[in-house]
């Protein structure tokens, strides 16, 4: 339900508030347009967001997060969160790049 780079980026950002996708382009700027409509339409099939689109002239579609998709939320907080505290030894260790041995710690 979350897999990939970007589902993860958008969860977040619609879990701040409610947004549109021009809104949705702007705060996740490397994302293509083809793949930000399919990672939204995948995340409306799994009830992780919520797509209303109002009655105007033009349509207005806004994008809000779900009880369910809070709840997924809610359980990415402590990857995140463990991300953080190691993303200085992980960035050392991808390859191509130079890294010196983590010291150990008994």
């Amino acid at each position: 339900m979350i897999s990939g780079k970007w589902k993860a980026l958008l969860l977040w950002q619609i879990h701040k508030a409610p947004a549109r996708f021009g809104e949705l382009k702007r705060l996740v700027p490397d994302i293509s347009e083809k793949m930000l409509i399919q990672q939204l339409r995948e995340m409306e099939a799994d009830g992780i967001v919520h797509r209303e689109i109002f009655p105007e002239v033009p349509p207005r579609v806004e994008y809000s997060i779900t009880e369910f998709g809070i709840e997924l939320d809610n359980a990415l907080i402590p990857l995140a969160l463990w991300g953080k505290q190691h993303a200085d030894r992980a960035s050392g260790r991808r390859p191509g790049k130079a890294s010196t041995p983590a010291p150990h710690v008994a």
